[in-house]
């Protein structure tokens, strides 16, 4: 694997490297960290995944993605094994998406980190009565590893990382950190203190961290789309009112819903998606909601939005 052999030398050289974000497809920026910065982390890992020497890890995802760079790295550093299927496993490092698409008696034996996305307790659960032992965490490309836990729902601060959560939003300080960014500016903002953030938000209690997302953004299936994408695309074709928000999916961590205010807008709409946006940009549900819900500012109120159509509201409508 030339990526990993590429990190090696990197580090071997004590020369930074540059590594791409999840971000919007075609974006040229890139994030710029020591090789020390994720090195100082191998450790912690090793320890809560129990993975070692002789350990045979599968990452099957494609290496441009940190989280599965980072794993086949920290595998060949530890001395374990890179293996090509989950058969030949004891260790894998997968999004909430691949494991609910292994999920069988494959599974039995075998530990799974999992992040990319968020992880379900149901997913978690249907996991581990396959025979797996879980792990999941949450982090980004600009900040490595943030919080670690069972599922998402158990998440604490990873060690050597001090969390706050500042109006809301998740604030940070570590050794894995990076450096900034190569090419276009992205999210991430320090403090004169030394925490850094990239926009999530979440909820910090009793040491367990909800990490909510960003509010202008929805990342499902491991991959982040900016509502900035989305919404002018299927703006510029209605005669109503649109409204991206993502919606809590068990397997995906979360999936594009469009609300329209005008129903006559959901056909043509559906039919410039399909045209111009495509993967995980398309929107995969559409609801009609006669009034938006407002916050006091008199902005559309997304939370309420979510709540709106998620449950069994009359006043939404699902369009099929």
């Amino acid at each position: 694997m030339s990526e990993v052999a590429d990190f090696l030398a990197a580090h071997a050289a004590r020369v930074p490297v540059r590594l791409g974000t999840s971000g919007t497809s075609g974006s040229a920026r890139a994030v710029v960290r020591t090789t020390d910065s994720w090195v100082s982390s191998f450790d912690a890992v090793s320890r809560l995944a129990g993975l070692g020497a002789g350990s045979r890890v599968w990452v099957p995802g494609p290496l441009a993605a940190t989280m599965n760079l980072f794993a086949a790295v920290h595998a060949t550093v530890t001395g374990a094994r890179l293996v090509d299927d989950l058969a030949q496993a004891t260790h894998a490092h997968l999004t909430p998406g691949d494991l609910a698409r292994v999920l069988g008696p494959a599974l039995a034996g075998v530990t799974v980190v999992v992040a990319g996305d968020r992880l379900s307790p149901g997913l978690h659960d249907r996991a581990v009565a396959a025979g797996a032992t879980v792990h999941h965490y949450y982090g980004a490309a600009e900040l490595s590893f943030v919080a670690w836990g069972a599922h998402a729902e158990d998440l604490r601060p990873f060690p050597g990382v001090r969390v706050q959560v500042r109006d809301g939003e998740i604030w940070v300080r570590s050794p894995f950190v990076c450096d900034g960014y190569a090419g276009s500016p992205g999210p991430l903002r320090r403090d004169a203190d030394g925490f850094a953030t990239v926009g999530d938000h979440g909820l910090l209690a009793d040491g367990r961290l909800v990490v909510l997302g960003r509010p202008d953004a929805v990342t499902t299936g491991g991959a982040t789309v900016p509502l900035s994408a989305v919404e002018p695309v299927l703006r510029a074709a209605a005669t109503g009112e649109v409204v991206v928000v993502g919606l809590p999916h068990e397997d995906l961590g979360a999936v594009l819903a469009v609300v329209l205010t005008s129903p006559g807008d959901h056909g043509p709409l559906l039919a410039e998606a399909r045209r111009a946006l495509a993967g995980a940009h398309r929107p995969r549900v559409w609801f009609h909601v006669a009034d938006l819900p407002l916050t006091p500012a008199g902005k559309v109120d997304r939370a309420a939005l979510v709540s709106l159509v998620s449950g069994a509201d009359e006043r939404a409508t699902r369009l099929v």
